[in-house]
């Protein structure tokens, strides 16, 4: 599929685009929209399904449409039909789902935010505190220095899932328009989908959906996060065989609060031998999570490099087996 593989190769490269328009953008501005228009008064979970269900049928919808768009050109009767139009045509299919594939990955980006976040830690725990609230959602303004480094790695390993695998494992399912569709879902978790007193009516739906969509993503995940360890990679290897890594996760990636979430995380925590979870502070208030691994210890810059070697492995892997999965 070489869309897939351009599309892969653009991610690699660019990352997302801070200054071109982001249809993940788009999404989180109709969202809100909807939000502050429907999130109000009585029979707001009925709402918020509806706005929940409506959002991801559109986004399926206007992504076949796009699709359709070179097909619709080569069929008109207004344009010649030339074998220059039909390369042409096929080459704009091509480069449109690349395109789409490219915006619904997310691997590159979390890489980088996550190096950054290291770095800025040596400079200053604020720098670092500031940096890590770029990319988790729990309160940070107290957090010490391995608490910090923690949060980044579970958010690695965490949007393994959301960023790369499942849009794939959609991709794969559904094609491209199913590949938006997952992206859809998941921005809608993202932004409704809390247990607060403002979502936690309307975005139950929302968060509901994601664990669904997410269910085997996130499992297949954390398999190819404790295969791949075994191979060489930067950092300590794991010390585990590979069946005690595969007991230690399923044992540990229930206990997240999350149905999907602790998989991926207790992957890492199988391969970096440390522990992550525990009590953290959303919105002022206290949760208290339970922990995923045993092993509490400081964190190393090393640490960061293998798990980013073991997110890059798994995105290599993910991709290969979807393209071959689609021919």
């Amino acid at each position: 599929m070489l869309s897939l593989l351009l599309g892969y190769l653009l991610d690699k490269v660019f990352g997302d685009p801070a200054r071109l328009p982001h249809p993940v953008i788009w999404m989180g501005r109709w969202i809100a929209f909807c939000e502050r228009h429907l999130n109000r008064g009585n029979h707001r979970r009925a709402k918020g399904a509806l706005m929940a269900v409506a959002s991801i049928a559109l986004a399926y919808a206007l992504t076949w449409a796009l699709l359709q768009l070179p097909a619709i050109l080569h069929s008109s009767s207004f344009i010649p039909h030339s074998s220059f139009f039909i390369l042409h045509s096929s080459f704009l299919s091509l480069l449109l789902e690349a395109i789409l594939i490219f915006y619904c990955l997310a691997g590159t980006t979390l890489i980088r935010e996550v190096r950054w976040v290291f770095e800025a830690t040596e400079r200053s725990l604020d720098a670092g505190r500031r940096q890590v609230a770029r990319i988790v959602g729990r309160d940070t303004a107290r957090l010490s220095r391995d608490e910090i480094h923690a949060a980044a790695l579970e958010t690695l390993a965490e949007n393994l899932n959301d960023g790369v695998v499942a849009p794939l494992f959609w991709l794969a399912l559904l094609g491209v328009p199913g590949m938006v569709a997952y992206k859809m879902v998941n921005t809608l978790d993202s932004m409704v989908g809390y247990h607060s007193e403002r979502y936690l009516h309307f975005g139950c739906w929302a968060a509901r959906i994601d664990d669904v969509a997410g269910y085997l993503p996130a499992r297949l995940t954390a398999l190819l996060m404790v295969v791949l360890s075994h191979l060489p990679h930067r950092g300590t290897p794991t010390q585990m065989t590979l069946l005690r890594q595969l007991r230690f996760v399923r044992h540990n990636g229930p206990r997240h609060a999350s149905p999907n979430s602790g998989w991926p995380e207790a992957a890492l925590a199988s391969i970096l031998d440390c522990r992550f979870g525990g009590p953290h502070d959303y919105f002022g208030k206290r949760f208290d999570k339970p922990f995923i691994g045993t092993r509490q210890r400081a964190f190393s810059l090393a640490d960061m490099m293998a798990a980013v070697d073991i997110n890059l492995l798994v995105e290599v892997a993910t991709v290969l087996i979807v393209a071959a999965t689609k021919g």
